[in-house]
C-alpha cells in the first residue's frame, strides 16, 4: 500500500480527504451572534493555521475571543453512499459546528479530537455549508492554555496565541457499523498484544473482527472474534521466539523502532463492512530501582525539550516539519524528547514511533486553580490519554509541570491533593507507563524524580549529582527557583532521579533581541559549552537520565540547538557526540526503508556521514 498521511496513523481508512485551503472567516469580538444565519464573512483563511499565524493569511496577533469560519463542502458520490464523518483534530478553545444550518457537534478542549456525522446533510443537495464558531477567550487562565500568552506581546516563556482551528480537519467516509476506537497494549512479560476494538452502529447478527499483524511483511497472527456488543477485548499471543537474539528482532527500542502492522477489519459473514489500518509494537517500560527500564532493562534516557513552534505557523506544522524535527532530534544524539506544554499532531507521534524517539506527553497547563480549572483539565487530560495511549514512543505522561495552575502546592492540602489525583488517574487509566506528577520540583507523587536545574557551572552539576549520596542531598537541600523539590510528607523511595530540565545555552549570532539561561559569544565557545555541560551531566552516576533545554530557538528564547527554521548553530556530529557521551552516534540509525504498509521495516546501519546527511526519500 502507498504511503499516507493520515491525520490518525493508527486507525486509518482508504477513503478520506483534507479539507485544509481557503475557508470564509470573520472575527467576531462582541459575541452575540449564536447561529450561522447571523454571521457575515469578510476575509478568507488558510486552513488549519490559527488566524494569529503568517501562513493562516490573517496574521493578526490581536486580542479576539470568537472567530467563525465557513466552508462550502461539494461531496463526491462515494461521500453520499456511505455514512460521512467531518473530522477535526484540534480547535481552540470551544467549538460548535453546523452542516446545512443544523447543529451536529459541540467540543470543548484546545488539544483534543472530535468529529460530526453530517450523512444526512450530504444526501440532502448537491453541497453542504460547513459553519465552525470557537470561543477561545485569550485572558483566561483557568483554562488548559499551555505557553499561550495572555499578554499582547510575547514575553519570558509564554509564545503567541492560537485561536481556532489549528489541526487537520478531514472527511471520512465509512459504513453503517464501523470502528470507532482502536486500542493496543503490549504485554511484554507474557509475549501477547492486547487489542480493544469499539464499533459505532449497529451489532449486525453474525458481526465479526478479524486482526491481522505483519512484521515486515511476515504474517504473524491470523485472528477473528465475534462481536456480541459494541466493545471487544481481546490477548492476542505471539510466538515466543525463546533466544534473546530473536526476541530483540521483535522488540521496538530506539535502535531497533520495530513496528508491528495491522489490519482490522469489521465483518459479517466474509462481507468486510469496515477495514482500517494501524500498527503497534511490543515493548516495555517502566521503573526498577533507581532505574528507568526498557524491555528489562535499565535505559539511560538522553532527551531534548520541544516546543513544538514555527516562526511562520506557530502549533501547526506539515507532515514534512514534523518528521524534519523527529529526524534532527535523532541527528542530535538524543533518544528522546519531551514535548513541552503541547499535545502535539498525531503525524509527529507517528515519526517518533517509526524512528525510535522515545516521548514524555504534557499537559497544557491552565494557571489558575479554580473549579472550572479542575474540571476542564481532568476532562481533556482524559481525552489526551485515549488519543494516544496506543502509540509505543510514549514512555512518560506528565499532567503538571514546576506547578503551573496548582500554585500553593506548599500550602494548601487541595493543591496537593490535586496533582495526586492526577497522577492516581493517570496511573488507573494507562497503568503501563510512568507518570511524573508535577515535574521539576514540589513532588507530592511521581515515578520519577525529576528537578529542573539550570546552573551554567559543568562543576556545580557535577557536585550536586555526581553520585547516589550527592545525589540524595541535593533532593533533600536543593531549591531550585527557591522550590523545594519533594513536599506534603512525600519521601523519595529510590526512584530514578532526572535532570529534566537544564542548558539553556544561547547563541545569537545576529545580536537581536532574546535570551537564555547562559549564553555563548560564538560558535566556538557554544560548541565548547554544550560539550563541557554534556561531559558533566555524563559524570553524574546519581542520574537516570536528563532532558537538555531545548531543540529550537522560540521566539524570544534563543536558547535552542536549531534555529527557529531549524538550521543548526554548529556541526550536527560535534553536537551528537557531546549528546551522547561516550556512545557512538552511529548507533542513532535514521533511513527508513517502508514497507508496504507505510512503516519503517528495519533500519540501515550508515556511517556517521550517511547518519547526519538529510534524507527526503519517503
Amino acid at each position: 500500500m502507498p504511503y499516507s498521511t493520515h491525520p490518525t496513523p493508527l486507525l486509518e481508512r482508504e477513503h478520506w480527504r483534507d479539507l485544509g485551503g481557503t475557508w470564509r472567516f470573520c472575527f467576531e469580538d462582541a459575541g452575540l451572534w449564536q447561529h450561522p444565519s447571523e454571521v457575515v464573512f469578510d476575509r478568507e483563511i488558510q486552513v488549519p493555521y490559527a488566524p494569529e499565524s503568517l501562513l493562516s493569511g490573517i496574521h493578526d496577533e490581536g486580542f479576539h475571543s470568537v472567530v467563525w469560519y465557513g466552508l462550502t463542502l461539494t461531496p463526491t458520490p462515494e461521500e453520499r453512499d456511505g455514512r460521512l464523518l467531518l473530522h477535526f483534530g484540534a480547535v481552540d478553545y470551544a467549538a460548535t459546528v453546523w452542516a446545512n444550518g443544523r447543529l451536529v457537534a459541540q467540543h470543548t478542549g484546545g488539544h483534543t479530537p472530535f468529529s460530526a456525522d453530517i450523512t444526512q446533510q450530504a444526501r440532502a443537495g448537491e453541497t453542504v455549508e460547513i459553519v465552525v464558531r470557537a470561543q477561545d477567550n485569550p485572558h483566561e487562565l483557568s483554562k488548559p492554555r499551555g505557553k499561550q500568552d495572555w499578554q499582547r506581546e510575547p514575553h519570558s516563556i509564554w509564545y503567541p496565541r492560537t485561536t481556532g482551528i489549528w489541526q487537520t480537519v478531514w472527511l471520512e467516509c465509512v459504513s453503517g457499523t464501523y470502528i470507532q476506537k482502536l486500542r493496543w497494549s503490549p504485554d511484554l512479560q507474557r509475549w501477547q498484544i492486547g487489542v480493544e476494538v469499539d464499533i459505532l452502529g449497529p451489532v449486525l447478527p453474525g458481526l465479526s473482527v478479524r486482526v491481522r499483524l505483519y512484521r515486515n511483511e511476515t504474517l504473524l497472527a491470523d485472528d477473528r472474534y465475534g462481536m456480541a456488543q459494541s466493545e471487544l477485548a481481546r490477548q492476542i499471543s505471539l510466538s515466543d521466539p525463546g533466544i534473546d537474539d530473536f526476541r530483540n528482532e521483535l522488540l521496538w527500542s530506539p535502535n531497533h523502532p520495530q513496528l508491528l502492522d495491522a489490519v482490522v477489519e469489521l465483518m459479517v459473514g466474509d462481507t468486510v463492512l469496515d477495514s482500517v489500518r494501524s500498527y503497534t509494537a511490543l515493548r516495555f517500560v517502566g521503573v526498577t530501582g533507581n532505574r528507568f527500564v526498557l524491555n528489562g532493562r535499565p535505559y539511560y534516557l538522553k532527551m531534548v525539550l520541544d516546543q513544538g513552534y514555527w516562526p511562520d505557523s506557530l502549533m501547526t506544522a506539515t507532515d514534512a516539519e514534523l518528521r524534519r524535527d523527529v529526524e534532527l532530534t535523532r541527528q542530535l544524539g538524543f533518544n528522546g524528547a519531551r514535548k513541552h506544554q503541547k499535545i502535539e499532531s498525531p503525524r509527529w507521534l507517528y515519526w517518533c514511533d517509526v524512528m525510535g524517539l522515545l516521548v514524555w506527553e504534557e499537559m497544557p497547563s491552565p494557571y489558575r486553580f479554580t473549579p472550572q480549572a479542575v474540571h476542564c483539565l481532568i476532562r481533556e487530560w482524559s481525552e489526551v490519554l485515549e488519543r494516544d495511549r496506543s502509540h509505543p514512543c510514549i514512555v512518560a505522561w506528565v499532567p503538571f509541570n514546576e506547578s503551573w495552575g496548582v500554585p500553593d502546592l506548599p500550602t494548601n492540602p487541595a493543591h496537593r491533593d490535586y496533582v495526586r489525583t492526577l497522577y492516581h488517574l493517570t496511573k488507573t487509566l494507562d497503568p503501563s507507563r510512568p507518570v511524573i506528577g508535577n515535574d521539576g520540583w514540589e513532588h507530592v507523587a511521581t515515578d520519577i524524580l525529576t528537578i529542573h536545574d539550570y546552573a551554567d557551572d559543568p562543576e556545580m552539576l557535577r557536585r550536586r549529582y555526581g553520585t547516589l549520596e550527592s545525589t540524595r542531598l541535593a533532593l533533600e537541600q536543593q531549591q531550585p527557583a527557591d522550590r523545594a523539590l519533594t513536599l506534603g510528607g512525600f519521601q523519595a523511595a529510590g526512584q530514578p532521579v532526572m535532570l529534566s530540565e537544564f542548558g539553556g545555552i544561547a547563541y545569537i549570532p545576529d545580536h537581536s533581541s532574546g535570551w537564555g539561561y547562559s549564553e555563548s559569544q560564538n560558535e566556538v565557545d557554544f560548541v565548547q559549552d554544550y560539550r563541557a555541560l554534556l561531559a558533566a551531566i555524563h559524570d553524574c552516576h546519581g542520574l537516570s537520565g536528563f532532558c537538555y533545554t531545548q531543540l529550537t530557538d522560540t521566539f524570544q528564547e534563543k536558547n535552542g540547538l536549531l534555529y527557529e527554521d531549524r538550521t543548526p548553530k554548529a556541526d550536527l556530529m560535534t553536537l551528537a557526540r557531546s549528546t551522547q557521551g561516550t556512545r557512538t552516534a552511529r548507533e542513532m540509525t535514521i533511513d527508513p526503508v517502508m514497507n508496504p504498509y507505510g512503516h519503517a521495516a528495519r533500519w540501515l546501519k550508515r556511517t556517521d556521514e550517511d547518519f547526519f546527511a538529510v534524507t527526503d526519500r519517503e
